[in-house]
Parts: C-alpha cells; sequence; structure tokens
C-alpha cells in the first residue's frame, strides 16, 4: 500500500481531518490541510523526519506507514519474491492449500523471522479466542515491534550480519 494511503487510513483511524493533522505538524492555517492532502494523493512526499513525527502523532511505528509497494497483486508478488531473495520465505503447499513457510537453511534468519511470526501468531490466536480486542490486536501491530521491545530479538540487518 502507497505512503498516501497508509497516513489516510491511520489518520482515519485517529478521527482526525488533515487539517488538524496538519496542524500539529506545525504546517500553518491553509497549507495544513493543503499539505496533508498532498501526502495522502503522493503529489508529495514527506521526508523521513516528519514520517516519524507523523508516526509519534498517529501512534504507530513509522514502518506501519512506510510499508511496500502492495496496492496491487503483482507488486504484492513482487514484494513476496523480494522476501523469497531476501529472508527465505518458501512458497509451499500443505493438503492441497498453498502457504507460506520460512527455510530452516538460512540459519539465524530462520530463527529471527521465526520468533517474530511466533510472536504474531500468538497475537491473532489471543484475538481469535477473545483475550483480547480487534482493536488491540491493530494496535500491536500497528506498533510492532515498539510493544515486543521487551521480547525482541537483534534487528534483522544486525543478525543477517552475524
Amino acid at each position: 500500500m502507497a505512503i498516501g494511503k497508509r497516513i489516510r487510513f491511520f489518520r482515519n483511524r485517529k478521527g482526525m481531518t488533515q487539517k488538524q493533522l496538519g496542524e500539529i505538524l506545525g504546517f500553518l492555517g491553509k497549507t495544513s490541510d493543503v499539505r496533508m492532502a498532498q501526502y495522502e494523493s503522493e503529489a508529495r512526499t514527506p521526508k523521513q523526519d516528519l514520517v516519524k513525527e507523523m508516526a509519534h502523532i498517529l501512534d504507530v511505528s513509522p514502518r506501519a506507514i512506510t510499508v511496500p509497494e502492495i496496492d496491487s497483486y503483482i507488486g504484492l508478488m513482487h514484494t513476496l519474491f523480494a522476501l523469497e531473495d531476501m529472508y527465505g520465505l518458501k512458497i509451499g503447499e500443505i493438503d492441497g492449500e498453498v502457504c507460506l513457510r520460512l527455510d530452516k537453511s538460512t540459519g539465524s534468519t530462520y530463527s529471527t523471522m521465526f520468533d517474530m511470526f511466533h510472536a504474531w501468531q500468538e497475537q491473532a490466536a489471543r484475538l481469535e479466542r477473545g483475550e483480547i480486542t480487534k482493536e488491540e490486536y491493530d494496535q500491536w501491530r500497528y506498533k510492532y515491534p515498539e510493544c515486543e521491545s521487551k521480547h525482541t530479538k537483534p534487528s534483522i540487518g544486525k543478525s543477517l550480519k552475524s
């Protein structure tokens, strides 16, 4: 999903107008909603420091705003191909169903990604069992890995270098 759509999604999730978000970010008067409309329409792209500030205001991780391009099925497929190349994500079949799995032969990448996927699966199971609300589940996802900081393994970049 493109950055503009993510900004709009999280702004709406917070119940904010473009003008409100723009003013909190420091854009004055009429320029506040115009600037936010430009970001959401992708006529302009916010710099990384502004993305971080937006994320703080919207109470999400900056990474939740800057996800890869997945607005089309083709874009999603190429994102999956990149994950296969970079992290050993494999496609397979179990009981006639297509599935994605981690490749154990990738060593520390497998271990790190397994821990991350397992944390995600645990939260999804808690939601399914009714132990947490959809809002709590979404908050966990959109602030990840902040909410996992006590249990987080080294960053992927560090894990891949070792």
